[in-house]
């Protein structure tokens, strides 16, 4: 494989929110957990030697069988064009040709897609390059709000009560909405994560005071007001499509703080599993519109109120944040003690800024770190962050609350902030 890690992507967000693209890419490291021998690494960040250490330790993949490709920045651009501008596209053209790669993007974008084409090379999972070339129009839709809407609302699942309009009507949909809802969520047609998110109530409005929706999505670009819920629970779960069908690769319970993702934890969701499988079934083949088959990971987020109901809320035609943990912690644990951990993936902030051996030594130390033969323990998935205090981790164990237990200690070992 070629394992791209195109976080620099204009699949989720506009090219033009590069701030926030630059911030997603520092993730890219957690790519690392996929690679086997033969692999090929192009990311946009570079990675710390502590880190390959740690993760070709715990692999067994022996560091000089891939090759680590760093692609130096170039602004907000996607990842092949800094390729091209970096003058690499030759060297990873004979590393493709040398070892019949190919490419796995974390989205399918149609820079990638060309990528893959000068390369010479298909798209995992994809047939031909000119049938990946075809899923494009399934990710460009399913990864907006509101292209969202309309496709569930065909499926026939549940949505908060919403309109889609520009942005100069915000305001005036947000006021409509307010008459029979105390509060109103107020969604860019194009983001993740939570960018741009506002929550409106009327004292909000009240006076003549505006919206402060920021540059997101520019001034004409799409948005998506809807009721606000009282939410129990924020659920995903994870699909992927294969040209064999279907398949639910796990659901979890979402940790997030003003609509912002900060982790999840494994658990079942039964009816959002279903809704999973549902939304990957429909059409002439594999994938989520008829006639446009896509190959590869999604996620679908739903909101559960406090009722028990179950509101279906977006959909991430890409690999998300928790598939490349996912795939970590089966790779981690086949073979060991441990058979179908309970795991979460989560991210803590330390008081004082650390380097990655320590805090592999504070986890060493108080036995919490990754133990193979056990199958359980702390991974730091994603390298020592740019700040040395917000450390991305998961925790993997062998029940709901031994994974609760590790977690209540890891925050002690490491001194977490607000704990």
């Amino acid at each position: 494989m070629i394992v791209f890690a195109n976080f620099l992507s204009d699949v989720a967000v506009d090219l033009d929110e590069g701030q926030i693209l630059t911030t997603w890419a520092q993730q890219a490291p957690r790519k690392t957990w996929l690679l086997r021998p033969g692999d090929i690494f192009v990311t946009p960040v570079p990675l710390s030697r502590e880190f390959l250490r740690y993760v070709h330790g715990l692999t067994g993949v022996p560091p000089e069988s891939v090759a680590v490709i760093e692609v130096p920045p170039a602004g907000a651009v996607p990842l092949a064009w800094a390729v091209r501008q970096a003058g690499l596209v030759e060297r990873i053209r004979a590393l493709a040709a040398d070892r019949g790669a190919a490419l796995l993007p974390t989205a399918l974008d149609a820079s990638a897609i060309a990528f893959a084409r000068d390369l010479g090379i298909d798209v995992h999972l994809h047939p031909t390059v000119e049938a990946a070339e075809a899923a494009l129009r399934t990710t460009m839709l399913l990864n907006t709000k509101s292209g969202f809407r309309r496709t569930a609302e065909r499926l026939g699942m549940r949505l908060p009560r919403g309109r889609t309009c520009r942005r100069p009507e915000v305001e005036g949909t947000a006021l409509d909405l307010l008459r029979d809802h105390e509060r109103v969520v107020v969604k860019p047609d194009r983001s993740a994560g939570g960018h741009g998110m506002r929550f409106v109530s009327r004292d909000d409005l009240r006076g003549g005071a505006g919206l402060a929706l920021g540059t997101v999505g520019g001034p004409e670009g799409l948005w998506v007001v809807e009721e606000y819920l009282r939410v129990a629970d924020s659920v995903s779960v994870q699909v992927e499509v294969t040209a064999s069908g279907t398949r639910v690769i796990f659901s979890g319970a979402m940790r997030t703080v003003q609509g912002s993702f900060h982790g999840i934890r494994l658990s079942a969701a039964a009816v959002l599993r279903s809704r999973g499988r549902r939304a990957g079934d429909v059409g002439d083949g594999p994938g989520p519109l008829p006639g446009r088959p896509y190959a590869g990971p999604f996620g679908l987020d739903a909101l559960v109120d406090v009722d028990g109901v179950a509101y279906a809320s977006e959909s991430n035609i890409r690999r998300t944040a928790t598939t490349t943990p996912h795939a970590m912690v089966t790779r981690l644990t086949e073979g060991s003690a441990t058979a179908r951990p309970a795991w979460s993936v989560s991210k803590g902030r330390t008081g004082l800024p650390l380097d990655f051996d320590e805090v592999l030594a504070r986890l060493g130390a108080s036995r919490l770190a990754f133990d193979p033969d056990r199958g359980e323990g702390v991974v730091l998935y994603a390298d020592a962050p740019p700040d040395g205090r917000s450390w991305r981790y998961v925790v993997i164990a062998g029940s709901a609350g031994d994974v609760e237990e590790q977690e209540a200690a890891l925050a002690e070992v490491l001194e977490f902030e607000g704990v």
